[in-house]
């Protein structure tokens, strides 16, 4: 199960990370919007969307069909579209003006609780999934046993990773956000048009903060606070990957997973959350720069 959950935190920190280390912004509104797209897909694969001809067979083994691949794609398309405008109508506003961190952090945590409210208000508090009922698991040696939709969330993952690697390392697009992350008076002077680097980065996170609810929608319940609560493992991640490090988020939010699910072992389920914080207090006490990043 830690394999799972952190797989999930992995793609979620990736877009942390990103906007955090291109752009400077803690997004506190990134769990909100993980939620948004969970049930923009819920909506898809429910009756209503059944109704307009959204769903599908399912895929062999796995516990979801078509409807789940138009949910997804719409929940990214909704998604990227939404953390875009708040970029044209409310951070760069704030960025013009002179705002720094803690204006950026007040004004990501309003809007992620007006998008939770939001979403209260239209589906109310009650717990939803995209697929009802029980799937069986495959036993993988004796005692191991994992289902066919986690083999999947896993190797989506493994993708995800490659494919922020190949983009960034790779690409012409890459070197503008890794060159203004560094400083972005240089890269505007060099040539490279910032506002769509920023643009641009805002719509990689909105990527995957699209994906991350999705892939948490298909291992867990469906909540108006689904994606909130996942919001501290996020950050505990990216920190402890380091901040802009694509690759340490991967890393960290498998170590943040793990450790949340193995030490049941030794305290009650109810301090599960609690090992975030440790795991941030530690590596801001012993290596503030993460694994793999620079000073946080």
């Amino acid at each position: 199960m830690g394999w799972i959950v952190g797989s999930i935190i992995a793609v979620g920190a990736v877009g942390v990370t990103l906007v955090y280390g291109i752009l400077g912004v803690g997004d506190f509104s990134f769990g909100d919007t993980m939620t948004v797209g969970m049930f923009v897909v819920l909506f898809v694969v429910s009756a209503e969307g059944a109704n307009l001809g959204f769903a599908g067979g399912d895929f062999g083994p796995l516990s979801f069909g078509w409807g789940l691949v138009v949910g997804a794609l719409l929940a990214i398309t909704l998604v990227v579209g939404l953390v875009l405008l708040l970029e044209v109508l409310v951070y760069r506003r704030l960025r013009r003006r002179g705002g720094g961190f803690f204006v950026f952090a007040i004004a990501s945590l309003g809007i992620g609780i007006m998008l939770r409210a939001l979403i209260q208000l239209i589906w109310g508090p009650g717990n939803f999934r995209f697929a009802p009922g029980i799937h069986k698991a495959i036993e993988i040696t004796e005692g191991v046993r994992i289902k066919p939709d986690q083999i999947f969330l896993i190797g989506l993952t493994l993708l995800i990773g490659l494919g922020v690697y190949l983009l960034l390392y790779r690409t012409r697009f890459g070197k503008a956000m890794r060159a203004t992350a560094d400083n972005p008076d240089l890269a505007e002077a060099s040539g490279i048009h910032t506002d769509r680097v920023r643009l641009g980065t805002w719509a990689l996170g909105g990527l995957m903060a699209a994906l991350a609810g999705v892939m948490l929608g298909i291992q867990t319940e469906v909540r108006f606070d689904s994606g909130f609560v996942l919001l501290l493992p996020l950050f505990a991640a990216a920190i402890l990957g380091g901040i802009g490090s694509p690759g340490g988020a991967i890393l960290g939010g498998l170590v943040v997973g793990i450790g949340q699910e193995v030490s049941t072992r030794w305290i009650d389920t109810g301090f599960k959350p609690a090992i975030p914080f440790i795991i941030v207090t530690a590596v801001l006490l012993l290596r503030p720069r993460g694994l793999f990043g620079r000073d946080t």
